[in-house]
């Protein structure tokens, strides 16, 4: 042991500065993980460049700061020093090697993809019919995510408003999904907001009105391409709970057939509660152009709806997301306009190629590449672009956290270093995120795959995949 230390300090003291910065990132990522784990999102590493900047003058000085624990570099003690295209080259075979005889595995299909890169110097190190374009089921939220961090900015809120407008007011729906009537630590609260609008009605002397709710804000169909489904409610521009008719936050549920009226509904109830009468039963109108706002709630910052969006696969937000995108680009709230807005957001970030269908990933008209995806988590993990940071601290982490809390049970190698958005429809399966590997770089992968004759069998053959990498 003292000979295989002295040989890291070494290795530490004489690396590049790139190779240091990797081994930090690496420590750091593995303990953002575990903070998600626990419900917690962290941030995903030490990208700000002041700290950057502190943590190089610590490396040539040769010190550890204190209180912080130094973590060793996970490379061998036996493995040869190669530099430039020597390291490059042994990288890329090695991943070659271990990446193939899993990916012929029968259990993924009869089509499979793969593209995997490093996060640090955007080079790609592995790929296998990478440029193909797949339906990448749920993998499509990196992309609506992206698209609405940098169309929004990651502090970005979405308001839901009550406007005074003749004798009576308005519940206008702005696009938050999130707007909760339970009591629910940071969201938005119709409990709230009617508060507020009861305080604003009193101090005007009134405490009688007429509600209408106002969801003129979206365009087009409110039903997905795919029909009435548990998985996403009819997409308003005013809804509670995601619609959901149960206590359930998660996944599959029953939905409301129309949210805007159910939530119109609740906010009524919450008035008379608070001692103003609502007269008849809320109808559906607009605001007009001389409307007074008297109430207002936020969503959390667009940061956490992402990341609850990734963790989760939340349907919902992920429509809202590429709405907010629409809105803000000048098109129009709708599925297709959503959808013009997400390409060309993707456009502008070097990310050409892909088909958007939607914002969620269950309509199989999308299609986007493997190499798309992981280059899109290249450009997350590259300091010029901040903005993207909470898609790399949204993904799940496997065996702890949202949609990979149940996976990685046989995988233990990945259990904790794999981070990796999900992505399910029948006969269609995907995982793409970042992993560590044996090296101590950040990799960036992306595994798609159609035509598996058994979903289960195909998502341990993409953890074994995943987990893989954390030896290359």
């Amino acid at each position: 042991m003292p000979e295989a230390r002295s040989w890291q300090i070494r290795w530490w003291r004489s690396a590049p500065p790139v190779q240091r910065r990797t081994v930090r990132f690496v420590a750091v990522s593995t303990l953002a993980g575990l903070v998600a784990a626990a419900g917690a999102v962290g941030a995903a590493g030490p990208w700000d460049s002041g700290q950057r900047k502190a943590e190089r003058d610590r490396a040539a000085a040769g010190a550890t700061p204190r209180g912080e624990r130094h973590v060793e570099p996970r490379y061998p003690a036996a493995a040869p020093v190669l530099t430039g295209a020597g390291r490059r080259g042994a990288a890329r075979e090695g991943l070659a090697a271990a990446l193939e005889p899993l990916l012929n595995d029968s259990a993924l299909g009869d089509r499979r993809s793969a593209a995997v890169y490093d996060a640090t110097t955007g080079q790609r190190l592995y790929g296998s019919d990478e440029g193909t374009p797949y339906t990448p089921a749920s993998t499509v939220k990196l992309a609506t995510a992206a698209a609405a961090l940098s169309a929004l900015g990651a502090d970005h809120r979405i308001d839901t408003t009550v406007v005074a407008d003749g004798d009576g007011i308005v519940l206008v729906g702005g696009g938050d999904p999130t707007l909760t009537a339970r009591r629910t630590a940071g969201a938005a609260s119709l409990s709230d907001l009617a508060g507020a609008t009861v305080r604003a009605l009193k101090a005007r002397g009134k405490d009688r009105v007429r509600l209408t709710y106002d969801t003129s804000r979206y365009a087009g169909p409110a039903s997905h391409p795919i029909g009435p489904n548990e998985n996403i409610a009819p997409v308003s521009a005013l809804m509670v709970d995601e619609g959901r008719l149960g206590d359930s936050d998660h996944g599959p549920a029953d939905r409301s057939a129309d949210p805007a009226a159910d939530a119109a509904g609740k906010f009524a109830g919450l008035l008379c509660a608070q001692g103003v009468t609502v007269d008849g039963d809320p109808a559906a109108g607009r605001a007009g152009g001389s409307a007074e706002r008297i109430a207002a709630v936020s969503s959390p910052p667009l940061s956490a709806l992402v990341e609850r969006t990734l963790t989760n696969s939340d349907n919902d937000i992920a429509e809202a997301l590429a709405r907010a995108t629409a809105l803000a680009d000048g098109q129009e709230a709708s599925f297709e306009g959503a959808a013009r807005a997400v390409t060309a957001r993707l456009d502008k970030l070097g990310l050409t190629g892909a088909h958007v269908a939607d914002g969620s990933g269950l309509d199989r008209a999308d299609q986007i590449s493997a190499d798309l995806l992981a280059r899109l988590l290249v450009r997350a993990a590259d300091p010029r672009h901040g903005e993207l940071r909470p898609i790399l601290t949204g993904l799940p982490v496997a065996g702890f956290s949202g949609t990979l809390r149940g996976r990685y049970a046989d995988e233990a190698a990945g259990r904790g270093y794999v981070r990796a958005k999900t992505g399910t429809l029948t006969g269609v399966n995907a995982l793409a995120g970042t992993v560590v590997d044996a090296q101590g770089r950040v990799l960036t992968f992306a595994f798609m795959t159609m035509g598996a004759p058994d979903g289960d069998g195909a998502v341990r053959a993409l953890d074994r995949l995943a987990a893989s990498l954390t030896h290359s």
